[in-house]
């Protein structure tokens, strides 16, 4: 027995060694997957808490680099699927930080996973919309951007989720044709939309008077801002070049309206980089680019030249200070290859390393001939087989019970978690029934009210219905009345209307007769006038003729001799005389005529009057 316990050491088979490699390889293997999940369920519950601090560098990390190693997103969804999403505003929040982190820096598998979610996350997104203070708004529009993220990059899946591109990639991304660019343009402006608005609500919800960046609860609110300055430089940049692709391709009136759009976001986001430039927490971990002061001119094709792609800065330092060593996607690439020469070291450990020199050297064994050795040979394989069997049933029932074990003390870990989300879940449907049965109590007494007011709404609107009907009979007669007295108004109407056309008509005959009066008044002072001029000139005549009388007469006393002249001149003079009277007499006819005419004039002008 000693001789075959010697020629065991030195004779060892290298079958059990490979055998019970693979199974301590499969039971490590399983090992580090569970440490796995388990590391990464603890850096997720730290990223994701409902303190009101930004997440840490080192979290996100940790869980980004885990998207990698498992090439998806599935713990990271069994992990936030259990976390009270819909009930704690600021653990929303980070929770839309974190996952837009795995989006941009995650495995790429990431975005598929997450489709799946896409309507429960608009679910929240318009639950938290209804409440206006706090994180409420934050979150709502948070989850709307993740959804356009995710809808953006599933249709064009072309752009990575960091959005890091090379323009011979644009080019090919809307495959050179002038359609697809231009709904790219657009969905390119959508995307922005959100980011811009959500820059704009973070800056809205602060109170800038205040140094906001250095608290805790500024920093949560604006860490995840660092992620939208990364996506707008981007989309900027892309929506800048697409812009001046279109303008070579198609008329300036077509893109009016783009032109109007990216002027409105342009103005936007060059005023909330510049106020992000100026907060001391962006300071510290990220340089952001400043727009030029104008707008590219679209409309002048050289100006894409003069453009410059804006580029974000993060410092080397900018990583958080409490930062700690994690694996990084090499050595997750690289950790089989270190695991299988852990798992060598730990099998040569227990089963000796004596395997490295030749099994089958025999050399050594003095004083053993051949047969012997054969017979020995062949009974120590006998003896290595039933230890082989006997091994490989301690480690099948050793394996057996250690996975019953864990999977005990998984299942036991899950029941806890379970409990604690329940009773996290039963406080939160508690506190909810509360508000609710609160808020129906309200509605009760809001209801009972409402039934009193009804009841003398009802007894006012009979006591109405009552005026309403004695108003109506008034009304009725009312109209009646009013009816007869437009009646008899038209009539009084027609007859002053008749009344006033036969006083206009004796005003105007009235008025002719004035006029003929003052006509005649005027003919028959004028005539008067002119007869009294005419009697003068013969009075001063007569009299011119009397002095010439006197001095004839006083000559025909002085001369004797011209008696017969002077007597003729006298008979000239007494004809003259005679006829100057007639002339006078007829002129006083004429004026006695007109004085008669003037008289009749008169009284008609009075009989007129007085009628």
């Amino acid at each position: 027995m000693d001789r075959m316990a010697s020629s065991m050491k030195q004779v060892p088979n290298p079958l059990p060694k490979v055998l019970s490699r693979r199974g301590v390889g499969a039971g490590i293997e399983a090992a580090e997957r569970e440490s796995f999940e388990r590391t990464q369920t603890v850096s997720i519950n730290k990223a994701i808490n409902t303190q009101e601090v930004a997440v840490k560098e080192k979290h996100a990390r940790t869980c980004i680099l885990g998207t990698h190693h498992e090439k998806g997103a599935q713990t990271f969804w069994s992990v936030v699927n259990r976390l009270p999403l819909s009930s704690n505003a600021v653990l929303c929040w980070k929770f839309c930080h974190v996952f837009h982190k795995l989006l941009r820096d995650g495995h790429p598998n990431v975005l598929k996973d997450s489709l799946r979610y896409k309507n429960e996350l608009s679910d929240m997104s318009r639950m938290w919309g209804h409440l206006s203070e706090g994180y409420g708004q934050l979150c709502s529009i948070y989850l709307r951007l993740l959804r356009t993220k995710m809808e953006y990059h599933t249709k064009n899946p072309r752009f990575p989720g960091n959005l890091q591109m090379s323009d011979r990639q644009l080019d090919e991304a809307g495959e050179s044709d002038v359609n697809n660019f231009f709904q790219l343009t657009v969905e390119m402006f959508d995307y922005l939309e959100c980011e811009l608005n959500l820059f704009q609500t973070v800056f809205n919800s602060l109170d800038m008077s205040r140094s906001v960046s250095v608290t805790t609860a500024g920093q949560c609110r604006l860490a995840p801002l660092i992620q939208v300055i990364l996506d707008c430089s981007h989309l900027y940049d892309y929506t800048v070049k697409l812009l001046f692709k279109l303008h070579s391709c198609l008329p300036a009136d077509t893109l009016q309206g783009h032109r109007d759009r990216f002027m409105e976001q342009f103005t936007k986001l060059k005023d909330l980089f510049y106020r992000s430039s100026n907060l001391q927490y962006f300071k510290r971990l990220i340089q952001t680019p400043q727009l030029p002061e104008n707008p590219p001119n679209f409309l002048r094709a050289s100006a894409l030249s003069e453009h410059i792609s804006p580029v974000v800065v993060i410092p080397a330092e900018a990583s958080s200070p409490d930062s700690e060593p994690v694996l990084e996607k090499d050595d997750l690439v690289d950790m089989d290859t270190s695991q299988q020469s852990l798992f060598d070291n730990k099998f040569d450990d227990i089963f000796g390393s004596s395997f490295s020199s030749d099994p089958f050297n025999f050399n050594s064994q003095n004083g053993v001939n051949k047969d012997e050795k054969d017979h020995l040979i062949g009974q120590l394989y006998r003896d290595v087989s039933e230890l082989k069997a006997q091994l490989e049933n301690v480690k099948t029932e050793s394996q057996r019970a250690v996975l019953q074990l864990k999977g005990r003390v998984s299942e036991l870990e899950a029941e806890l978690a379970e409990q604690r989300h329940l009773r996290q879940q039963a406080a939160d449907d508690s506190e909810f029934l509360r508000a609710e049965l609160d808020e129906l109590k309200k509605k009760r007494e809001d209801t009972e009210k409402a039934q009193r007011s009804l009841t003398e709404i009802e007894r006012r609107a009979q006591a109405n219905e009552q005026r309403y009907s004695k108003l109506k009979e008034k009304y009725s007669e009312l109209v009646q009345n009013h009816a007869d007295l437009l009646r008899k108004n038209a009539e009084v109407t027609k007859q002053v209307s008749v009344a006033r056309q036969a006083q206009a008509d004796l005003e105007r005959e009235k008025k002719e007769l004035e006029d003929s009066f003052q006509r005649i008044s005027d003919q028959a002072q004028r005539k008067t006038q002119e007869q009294m001029e005419v009697l003068e000139s013969l009075k001063q005549e007569l009299a011119t003729s009397k002095q010439e009388l006197h001095i004839v007469q006083g000559s025909l006393e002085t001369s004797a001799q011209s008696e017969a002249k002077w007597a003729a001149q006298i008979a000239e003079l007494e004809k003259e005389r005679s006829s100057l009277a007639h002339a006078v007499a007829r002129r006083e006819e004429e004026l006695a005529a007109l004085q008669e005419q003037l008289d009749h004039t008169q009284g008609e002008l009075s009989l007129a009057k007085e009628s």
